[in-house]
């Protein structure tokens, strides 16, 4: 496989004011989906609106239909209700961990070590894994929606990949947490998962399948995409880095039970900053789940009557209103997701 040097330059957060139009699907789509029980009203501020719509190519139809699915999903699953002590069995390996630095840009860090997989249960690692991306959403500092994938392949066997695994994590991350990846790094990929990616690809959207680039320590070109999104000092030296600094479950699940009690807080209404944009709405004792999933096509055909701009979507539009801002003494949910 060619590795492939070049990489996007977008940073996630560099993206001018919203247009008009923009909002007009924005609040079409607010209007779609009705009176919502607070937390996922509070869930579906502009920028998590604006997520979908980019996701769907600003089609308003198929955006109101992508966020219906999450909305039942996360009525059902409650990633946010995940905790430390939950999926700790899952974590032990360090599978999956948030690092303490940031990209250039910014970006909160997950590192993902598929050699140190310790569970063969799909549930339980779909699990671990939301639990991993409601944490790194949530230390994402303000005017920043983008995470970055450090994927390293030390010890990694053929045993160790999973097409049922791999499926259902695709169809989370891009069902769920759209416009969530800012790029995805494969370091020192084994040969024998070269015919597992060409098989694995057609999972994945094509936009998200392009941040997905392979760096090999032996390859000055490709590690030129390490030196432009990190800082040597911090990065790991498993992945080319001056910091010599193991993982540490204890430190980590010390670092992760902390971050347990903020979570909350992402969950209470009364960031400034929505409210010219977010009406009041019911904060109904529980979501007519049924009425989510059954009235999609009702909504739609109404949709396509009247959204007077849906013909001129584009893929790629602006959005300034993106994450929450992390901070111990106040987090804002501005956009929680």
């Amino acid at each position: 496989m060619n590795a492939d040097s070049k990489i996007s330059t977008s940073n996630g957060c560099d993206n001018p004011l919203i247009t008009e139009g923009q909002q007009d699907k924005i609040n079409e789509i607010r209007r779609l989906l009705g009176p919502l029980p607070e937390k996922l009203s509070i869930y579906c501020s502009d920028a998590s609106i604006a997520r979908y719509l980019r996701a769907r190519n600003w089609n308003v139809k198929k955006a109101t239909k992508m966020i219906k699915e999450t909305l039942r999903w996360r009525s059902e699953y409650k990633p946010e209700e995940i905790r430390w002590d939950d999926i700790a069995s899952e974590a032990e390996t360090g599978k999956i961990y948030r690092t303490n630095y940031a990209d250039k840009h910014w970006r909160t860090v997950l590192v993902l070590r598929p050699g140190c997989q310790n569970s063969k249960s799909v549930k339980g690692q779909i699990r671990y894994l939301v639990y991993c991306m409601e944490n790194a959403v949530m230390n994402l500092p303000q005017n920043q929606e983008e995470m970055v994938w450090l994927i390293d392949f030390k010890g990694c066997s053929l045993a160790n990949f999973s097409l049922k695994a791999t499926r259902e994590t695709a169809h989370v991350l891009q069902e769920h947490y759209p416009e969530r990846l800012g790029v995805a790094i494969l370091y020192n990929p084994p040969k024998f998962f070269e015919p597992f990616w060409k098989v694995a690809k057609p999972f994945l959207e094509p936009k998200t399948a392009d941040k997905v680039h392979f760096v090999y320590s032996d390859d000055p070109n490709t590690m030129k995409i390490m030196d432009s999104l990190f800082d040597s000092e911090q990065l790991e030296s498993a992945f080319g880095g001056k910091n010599i600094a193991d993982f540490e479950i204890n430190k980590y699940a010390e670092r992760m039970r902390e971050d347990d009690k903020k979570m909350p807080l992402l969950w209470v209404r009364g960031n400034p900053s929505e409210a010219p944009h977010q009406p009041s709405v019911a904060t109904a004792a529980s979501l007519d789940l049924a009425k989510l999933e059954l009235d999609s096509g009702a909504s739609d055909e109404k949709d396509e009557k009247s959204s007077s701009c849906e013909d001129d979507a584009e893929e790629n539009y602006p959005d300034n209103n993106m994450a929450v801002k992390n901070s111990s003494s106040s987090i804002a949910a501005t956009d929680v997701k």
